[in-house]
């Protein structure tokens, strides 16, 4: 099995779009998803894109969120 440095060589040779989707299948085989979390996220998702077509909720733009945020530091 190769060292740690070795596989970091390896990689190292691999072009952008190889080395994401070496991230993505380690990240996959690393992390499993909870699936009552993902069952709760899609309801929260739901819920807020109901709301949002609806007119419950407010939009800001990207540009108003920058700036305000900007302006904190």
């Amino acid at each position: 099995m190769p060292t740690a440095k070795e596989l970091v060589q390896e990689i190292e040779k691999l072009s952008p779009a190889e080395r994401v989707r070496l991230i993505d299948k380690v990240v996959r085989d690393t992390i499993r998803p909870d699936v009552e979390i993902e069952g709760v996220w899609v309801k929260e998702v739901e819920a807020r894109w109901k709301a949002f077509e609806s007119g419950e909720i407010a939009t800001v733009s990207y540009e108003f969120v920058m700036d305000k945020y900007r302006n904190q530091r």
